[in-house]
């Protein structure tokens, strides 16, 4: 067998294993030593391919697309520096579990450590931030069949138990360019390795019982719901609430906030209560059950290890995970969400308990939506911008939210809504980089997308945006652009005038206008709440690149925010003056 024959069934069985067991998307770079694998993929009837000319959003780009399909992704690059761009985007798949495969040409070992061109050391080299790594073996004559096994192996890896990215690093020898007329490529008579079969876990009926006999010593519970994506679990999560007779903290990106599930029993403005200091010395609940991450409010993480001493806390995870950033003395569960919901609620009675501690909640939340929500200053804010957005959102799409300002702008004015709108963020690293790439992925699914985002963040990926223009995918992003870091006017540093425009408020002092129409998309700068509200809601049945600037004041953000905050407190004062009259 010669070098081509070896080479093409090296690589046509091994990406055909990948599309047996669920890769159906690749995203490609292109580069020469991945040439093998780049070809193949194209020549695959199952499996979709894009390409993408800059690494790093397309890494980015390829995560957008598996965390809205919930499907393994693969990546492929060529050797040397363009593998060291994927890192980013692969440390955001690892913290937030979403699966990535990615794939790495390299240098043939004699090649390695001599000096040759575009090879630098690959092993390794997303270290811990990957759940299984390998350095693949040459193309060799009859060991298709390893790489069948190694590319399911991958996929499994990336998928069971909490899912995540995975690296394996292929090295090629020249030539590089398979011959896909041969006998015995593809699959034909070779039996592909089959996909592992995988189970549910949950509890047995005694630690269900054990559970339920916890939840029940006190009518003063809480459920808590992080970020997730599981959409069933709004369901799941809020008959549990009903029959317990509870409050729900629902996390913007809970997926409980949108979506037609009863939500009597939900509280979106938890944040801004926790901020008022009779609520948080005063509503302190016995017990408290957590579904997905902690949720995004620093209020929240604040409130709870200020009382870490005297209430339970309960973390419940689909696999072993030590998810707890406030360091507080957790049981977890190992069960999945849904079906631990199921269980407990089949063992209570159907219907709503109503209880004081439940009605106190729900008042106070009416209360501070009231006042989170009253109409807005002439002047363009922040809050405000995200209570129009959410009410132009069409029903059935994807609202994917940036990280800094917005995801907290989001967390306090994006109330309930009967839509269903799932809502994503890059919450794993907290990072801003690649937010245009990923929300583009998450568009590429074929749902409506709109990106809520700051300026800093927009210009970290702008090279993102060639994607939405080469393969023609609609996607709105409102960009609010208070010229710098908006989250740094709240953090102590600010008080430092010397340094801290430089250093943190980093003006960025750029018209978006031309980048925007550089990448085909259209620009809608805005300055007036007319202007802004008639721009959203045109936004809504857009099928192209529509780019949304909201111009906004820094200077105002923090006084905005404190206002509101403040009246949310005065207001639950008087109803507690009113209610012991």
């Amino acid at each position: 067998m010669g070098h081509v024959e070896a080479l093409t069934k090296y690589v046509t069985h091994f990406v055909d294993q990948l599309a047996f067991s669920g890769v159906r998307q690749v995203v490609i770079s292109p580069g020469s030593r991945s040439t093998p694998l780049a070809l193949t993929f194209a020549e695959h009837s199952e499996v979709k391919h894009w390409v993408h000319l800059d690494e790093r959003s397309a890494a980015f780009f390829a995560l957008g697309i598996a965390r809205q399909t919930k499907e393994p992704v693969a990546l492929v690059c060529t050797s040397g520096t363009a593998a060291a761009n994927y890192y980013p985007a692969v440390v955001e798949a690892y913290y937030s579990r979403v699966p990535l495969v990615v794939l790495t040409a390299d240098r043939p070992h004699e090649l390695r450590e001599t000096g040759a061109p575009q090879a630098i050391n690959q092993l390794q080299m997303y270290g811990y931030y990957v759940k299984f790594h390998a350095d693949l073996a040459l193309p060799e004559e009859n060991n298709f069949i390893y790489a069948r096994r190694q590319a399911a192996r991958a996929v499994d890896q990336a998928v069971s138990g909490q899912p995540g990215p995975v690296h394996l690093n292929l090295p090629f020898r020249e030539p590089l360019i398979p011959d896909f007329s041969l006998k015995g490529a593809w699959r034909g008579d070779t039996r592909p390795v089959p996909v592992p079969a995988a189970g549910k876990k949950q509890l047995d009926s005694q630690a269900v019982s054990d559970l339920l006999e916890q939840l029940g010593r006190s009518d003063k519970g809480l459920i808590v719901v992080g970020p997730q994506i599981d959409e069933e679990l709004a369901e799941a999560v809020t008959d549990l609430a009903a029959r317990l007779g509870v409050p729900v903290f629902a996390d913007p990106l809970s997926q409980l906030r949108a979506g037609d599930h009863d939500k009597r029993h939900v509280i979106e403005s938890y944040g801004a209560l926790l901020k008022s200091p009779w609520v948080k010395e005063t509503m302190k609940p016995d017990y408290i059950l957590r579904f997905g991450a902690m949720p995004v409010s620093k209020t929240y993480l604040k409130w709870v290890q200020h009382h870490k001493d005297t209430v339970d806390h309960v973390v419940v995870d689909d696999e072993p995970g030590y998810r707890e950033p406030a360091g507080l003395a957790v049981q977890y569960i190992w069960a999945e969400a849904v079906e631990l919901c199921r269980q407990l609620a089949d063992e209570l009675p159907e219907g709503n308990v109503q209880t004081t501690w439940l009605a106190e909640w729900q008042q106070m939340n009416t209360i501070a939506k009231t006042e989170m929500m009253k109409d807005p200053t002439a002047a363009l804010n922040e809050g405000h911008a995200v209570a129009y957005l959410a009410e132009a959102l069409p029903d059935q799409s994807t609202f994917f939210i940036g990280n800094s300002m917005p995801i907290r702008d989001v967390d306090s004015f994006f109330m309930s809504t009967p839509k269903r709108v799932t809502m994503m963020a890059n919450r794993g690293a907290n990072g801003i980089d690649g937010v245009i790439s990923t929300a583009l992925g998450t568009a590429a699914a074929g749902q409506k997308t709109t990106l809520l985002l700051g300026d800093i963040s927009f210009f970290h990926d702008m090279n993102g945006l060639w994607m939405a223009k080469s393969q023609g995918l609609p996607l709105t992003i409102v960009v609010i652009n208070n010229d710098g870091g908006g989250i740094f006017s709240y953090l102590p540093q600010s008080k430092d005038p010397k340094h801290f425009e430089e250093l943190f408020g980093t003006p960025l002092g750029l018209d978006l206008k031309p980048a925007v129409e550089m990448y085909g998309g259209r620009h809608m700068c805005v300055q007036t709440w007319e202007e802004y509200r008639q721009a959203v809601a045109e936004s809504a049945s857009s099928q192209q690149l529509m780019v949304i600037e909201a111009m906004v004041s820094r200077d105002d953000h923090v006084d905005f925010h404190n206002t509101r905050w403040n009246d949310v407190h005065g207001a639950v004062i008087r109803w507690r003056e009113n209610d012991e009259q």
